[in-house]
């Protein structure tokens, strides 16, 4: 039986960042991939999706996803060929806590990531329609594109087909896109996207599909869509395997593994006693991006070694790669009224940025909470040019527990964007 220190199952953003931060802090690892390196991200995520956005045509971004995620799997595989680091490509399977396929380690971490999740109706198994990795894989542009469901998923692609040609409908069952965004930087969003010709039917529940035909219901009236091309973009559910069973951890098909604040699995009510057995990413549905992730495995690493870091994962950003981009971090302004927290708001719009109407990128709105009187920073919430760096730079203050009053005392450089946020009002 062969033997590590660290035993990774999955090679995805935080499986192989894990490994490589492990092995170059003296680790022996061995981490077990079945498919590509990369995961879910690189190979029919974030990296091809992204590749869509910033191709001019449906026709360049069918030719250069490929090369793109090609040369950034290559890489990756370039960091796995580690002297430190196993890589098997193969499925890792469970044989006991503490054994995975013939291999042995005292430190175990499962990031298998996550699937599309498709909604259990009449129909949903046609030949016409499939998740975003189907979509990706479209040779020919469909004329008519329906989606179901407007989160991060269906936005993005939502944005990028309608720029592309496609006459775009977006299905939602709930009554605003992208719950984890402020509502009101989420409904100017949704308004500025249906100018651009999408049509958005907000509060409908999807009941069947009929080939071509989407059929839903909205405020008691049944509705029917034709589309040459149907994505269901109703979320993701974390990759879990009967396996785990022989692990002895908890785990549930749709919540995923269960974890405690390290991510190390539990059995029951306590932390696992035979090893060290933690679960990142996806699998333990905390918190489904590839950023998180990456710094949860860094964070499982460091118990292994003893080390203590000051990581936040309360103060995790995110951001939708529409055109023009969304991104947040921290509560929205609905959530704090629902916690009880005092809080005031503040807020500034893109046209009054000179950088911005130099672009001629004039759509954009920022939205500021914090405690009152311009103190502890709380969230932010902008969509906008750049807007997914803009928000990083205020997850720094956050993480650092700066105040507004910080911020607006911080020089920026004119002109840029981010002046938005010393603009604030």
């Amino acid at each position: 039986m062969n033997c590590s220190d660290l035993i990774i199952i999955g090679a995805g953003p935080g499986g192989y960042k894990a490994a490589v931060y492990a092995a170059k802090h003296g680790l022996k690892v061995t981490i077990f991939e079945d498919v590509n390196v990369g995961g879910t991200c690189l190979n029919v995520g974030c990296i091809p999706t992204k590749t869509y956005v910033h191709s001019k045509d449906f026709k360049e971004a069918v030719e250069r996803q490929p090369q793109v995620v090609e040369a950034l799997r290559s890489g990756v595989e370039t960091l796995l060929s580690h002297p430190n680091i196993t890589l098997i490509r193969e499925k890792g399977v469970f044989i006991n806590a503490n054994t995975v396929s013939g291999v042995t380690a005292p430190n175990i971490i499962v990031a298998t990531g996550s699937s599309a999740k498709m909604l259990p109706i009449p129909g949903a198994d046609g030949q016409n329609v499939g998740s975003s990795t189907e979509l990706l894989g479209l040779k020919e542009l469909p004329k008519r594109l329906c989606i179901i469901g407007a989160g991060v998923i269906g936005m993005e692609f939502a944005s990028v087909f309608q720029k592309f040609g496609s006459e775009v409908t977006v299905v939602e069952y709930l009554k605003e896109c992208l719950p984890m965004v402020d509502s009101d930087i989420a409904k100017r969003l949704r308004k500025l996207l249906e100018k651009r010709g999408i049509t958005f039917y907000m509060g409908a529940g999807v009941k069947s599909i009929d080939g071509s035909t989407v059929l839903f219901e909205q405020k008691g009236k049944e509705v029917a869509v034709e589309a040459d091309y149907i994505l269901m973009a109703t979320g993701r559910k974390p990759n879990v395997s009967p396996d785990f069973a022989n692990a002895g951890f908890e785990y549930d098909e749709r919540k995923g593994i269960a974890v405690d604040e390290h991510f190390r699995t539990l059995n029951g009510q306590s932390s696992m006693v035979n090893g060290q057995c933690f679960a990142i990413g996806d699998v333990n549905g905390r918190q489904m991006l590839a950023h998180a992730a990456e710094m949860q495995g860094i964070h499982v690493v460091n118990r292994i070694l003893g080390i203590e870091d000051k990581i936040r994962f309360d103060v995790m950003p995110a951001a939708i790669f529409t055109e023009p981009e969304a991104a947040c971090v921290g509560p929205t302004e609905d959530q704090l009224k629902e916690q009880g927290v005092p809080f005031e708001c503040h807020k500034s719009f893109y046209r009054a940025n000179g950088k911005a109407l130099a672009m001629n990128e004039t759509e954009g709105m920022v939205k500021l909470c914090c405690e009152p009187e311009e103190g502890k920073l709380l969230s932010a919430h902008v969509f906008g040019a750049h807007a997914a760096d803009i928000v990083q730079e205020v997850t720094a203050y956050i993480t650092l527990g700066a105040t507004l009053r910080q911020l607006r005392e911080t020089v920026h450089i004119h002109p840029t964007l981010s002046e938005v946020l010393i603009e604030v009002n």
